[in-house]
């Protein structure tokens, strides 16, 4: 079944166009549709005269399988791009302040917002003629944790022109320290007390003291976490690499079960084949004893009708003779 978004007629040969709009036209196809399409586009703009915007045409990558669902996700839901992008922004704020409470909020709600849009994009390739396994889901998974921790890739995906799906190694900046326990408040300001002379200066040797103390403290801080922020980036590290793992693993299981499908399929078809072989060979040899049948019965009529007219011969020759 092809969907709307599986084909697209585009511009008529002749008419120029720009690279956006093709882009847009291209990264709506299937991904088995798309090289084709792309090589008539770029026909198209040289067939114009445009030799550069045919160049830039034909370097269009094909989107993988789960680049391509994740496009889906954008084109077919665009009313879910801007609350994602908007919680994207909340997560690297409380990221970046280091507000535990609010971050242990957010990342519930990180979970179910990325697994309910997860599960949409699987149903929505499926509706598209093109289903996909868990490992493909996976992937789309890791596009919008990706969307989350990095601005650059949220405006890569919002564009609906991806290639390969995005990747998130990088993880929110300053996560480590958040999981630990929140940034203690910044210090109150000193209130101005009216000194002179001494009493001034005794005050402002006070404040250096102070500002010393809270430097030393927060140094011993930093110190104490360095391990911890280490074995956490390193913990997020090992996890990413277990789930690209596992999303490799699904993804080879979904691929050898389409091979085994479309060789039950030309196993079937071949038995079908094989059976109607068969029912003719049956056909043919019952056929032939018919005919073979036939034969002899036609040759002992011929056999009889030589005797019958030898003998009508012989008695016709007897009277001329006597």
């Amino acid at each position: 079944m092809r969907n709307s978004d599986s084909h697209t007629e585009g511009p008529s040969r002749g008419t120029l166009v720009d690279l956006d709009a093709v882009a847009d036209e291209l990264y709506a196809l299937r991904p088995e549709d798309f090289v084709a399409a792309r090589d008539r586009r770029a026909l198209d703009a040289r067939e114009a005269g445009d030799q550069a915007l045919a160049k830039e045409i034909g370097a269009l990558r094909r989107p993988n399988l789960a680049a391509w669902v994740s496009n889906l996700l954008v084109r077919r839901q665009p009313e879910e791009v801007r609350p994602l992008l908007g919680l994207g922004e909340e997560l690297r704020r409380a990221h970046r302040e280091l507000d535990g409470a609010q971050l242990r909020k957010l990342a519930r709600r990180q979970n179910e917002v990325i697994g309910a849009l997860g599960r949409q994009a699987r149903k929505l390739a499926g509706q598209a003629g093109h289903p996909v396994g868990e490992g493909v889901q996976r992937e789309v998974e890791e596009t919008l944790h990706a969307v989350l921790a990095d601005p650059r890739a949220a405006r890569e995906w919002a564009a609906g022109r991806l290639v390969k799906p995005l990747s998130s190694t990088a993880g929110f900046p300053a996560a480590d320290e958040a999981v630990l326990g929140s940034r203690p408040a910044p210090p109150a300001a000193e209130p101005r007390t009216p000194a002179r002379g001494k009493g001034r200066a005794q005050e402002a040797e006070r404040r250096r003291h102070r500002t010393e103390a809270r430097e030393e403290a927060d140094a011993e801080r930093r110190r104490h976490l360095a391990p911890a922020r280490e074995e956490a980036r390193e913990a997020e590290r090992e996890l990413r690499a277990r789930e690209t793992e596992a999303a490799d693993a699904a993804r080879a299981a979904d691929e050898a079960g389409a091979r085994l499908t479309e060789a039950e399929e030309l196993v079937g078809e071949l038995r079908e084949r094989l059976r109607h072989a068969e029912e003719g060979q049956r056909r043919a040899r019952a056929g032939e004893r018919d005919a073979r049948e036939r034969a002899r019965q036609a040759g002992r009529a011929a056999r009889e009708a030589r005797r019958r007219a030898g003998t009508a011969a012989t008695r016709l020759e007897r009277p001329a003779t006597g």
